[in-house]
């Protein structure tokens, strides 16, 4: 039975789900928990079964480990939620598929990647992985989506006018995060639930493969070390000098790696990778992915930061600013097939962000706080075009800066760099 509810706010991976369920005869939506994956889901089932319900002592979680095949029966397409809490149901799933020979049968969710000895058949041809992600602020109102992603590809700008966020506002915006159950939280309370995700990963008893317990401190170490380090390309080696001068305990380069697999697997983070160029160039491109959380606000919640707390710190707001952005794009460009990487060189040559479509067309971004900071960013932005296009003889579709403060997406004379308030953006 299909459950509905009249609060759903719409999100951009309703259509992208509706997309490859005709395409896969299973489809798996991963991201961090709380994040809606299970709502977002079920509007799009006609049946359900949530492995992890606490109901009859969670009694459907022994159901799914005792018949899975069981549980797959139902209503197509059929939802399981939280999957990875008894793994054998992936193979179960792809199974099924194999049996019925159909697409759109069954939507996975998960908040986690299961750690499994065993080695589950990667479901290749038959399930599908989509990565859904926190509310952006189209999904949640606070962007007019005047301008979209699909607009930047087919160079259709207009000059459009934008009510300005002020300073407090994107602050708010930042600590509140794209949460959907937080999205109408007062300014005074809005820093509570992200605070709250932090503490519950911190308050589980998280097991290894070999049903080994994560050390908590060593979580708590290393997300205060990559909230300190938001926005930035820290290396393994940056983190373990950052937690020795600043924290009481330290940590080994084999620990902190198999806790940033771990962490990984949790959907905490939303990593940029590099932009490559010809491997054969003599142009040095850096390597190191750019590190983000999944959504600015949980920085803001290992850091202790709340609206008021951003708006003393200017270049602290900056870089959880570039974070939300980051958010946005990364969702925005999933629904034009498109993808989002950051760029670096030796030669001191830096996009924020990159976005390639699949088409070969690519947009040059990047992202400022304030259009007093747009002149410089122009500078850089064409810099780091320049060096880049001698490599790819292709020049970018567009070039933008994208900023918190201002009323107008205009495309400037002198240059031809779009200047986009971002909450103008859309999909």
């Amino acid at each position: 039975m299909k459950i509905n509810n009249d609060n759903y706010m719409p999100r951009i991976m309703d259509k992208i789900i509706q997309k490859y369920l005709k395409i896969a005869g299973a489809i798996c939506v991963e991201g961090p928990k709380w994040c809606g994956k299970t709502w977002t889901s079920r509007q799009n089932s006609n049946s359900e079964f949530l492995v992890g319900s606490a109901a009859n002592a969670f009694s459907n979680r022994q159901l799914a480990i005792l018949n899975p095949e069981y549980v797959l029966k139902g209503d197509f397409p059929r939802m399981i939620d939280e999957w990875q809490e008894v793994p054998s149901l992936w193979d179960a799933t792809r199974e099924e598929v194999d049996k019925y020979s159909k697409n759109g049968l069954f939507i996975l969710t998960g908040s986690s990647t299961p750690t499994h000895k065993g080695v589950l058949h990667s479901g290749a041809g038959r399930i599908v992985r989509l990565r859904m992600n926190t509310m952006t602020l189209f999904e949640s109102g606070d962007s007019t989506g005047i301008l979209s992603l699909k607009d930047l590809l087919l160079d259709e700008i207009k000059t459009e006018y934008v009510d300005e966020l002020d300073f407090k506002k994107l602050a708010y915006l930042i600590v509140r995060g794209g949460w959907p159950k937080n999205i109408k939280t007062s300014f005074d309370n809005c820093e509570v639930l992200p605070r709250s995700y932090i503490d519950s990963i911190l308050e589980s008893k998280l097991l290894d493969e070999n049903n080994n317990a994560y050390n908590s401190n060593y979580i708590k170490l290393i997300l205060k070390s990559l909230a300190r380090n938001v926005s930035t390309t820290v290396s393994e080696r940056s983190i373990i000098n950052d937690i020795s001068q600043n924290e009481v305990d330290s940590i080994s380069r084999p620990t902190l790696s198999k806790y940033l697999d771990f962490l990984s697997n949790m959907f905490l983070f939303s990593n940029l990778e590099p932009y490559s160029l010809n491997p054969r160039s003599s142009l040095r491109v850096k390597q190191q992915e750019k590190k983000y959380f999944c959504d600015p606000s949980l920085a803001c919640a290992l850091l202790d930061l709340t609206p008021n707390k951003i708006m003393d710190d200017l270049n602290l707001y900056g870089l959880l600013f570039e974070g939300l952005v980051i958010r946005d794009l990364k969702v925005y460009a999933q629904a034009n097939d498109a993808k989002v990487y950051h760029y670096q060189d030796y030669l001191d040559n830096e996009l924020d962000a990159v976005i390639e479509f699949k088409n070969g067309e690519w947009c040059a971004i990047e992202i400022k706080l304030g259009l007093n900071q747009v002149e410089q960013a122009a500078k850089q932005l064409n810099k780091a075009i320049d060096a880049i296009t001698r490599i790819k003889n292709k020049p970018p579709i567009n070039k933008c800066i994208i900023v918190g403060f201002g009323n107008l997406v205009y495309k400037r004379k002198e240059d031809g760099i779009i200047v986009i308030p971002i909450n103008a953006l859309k999909d």
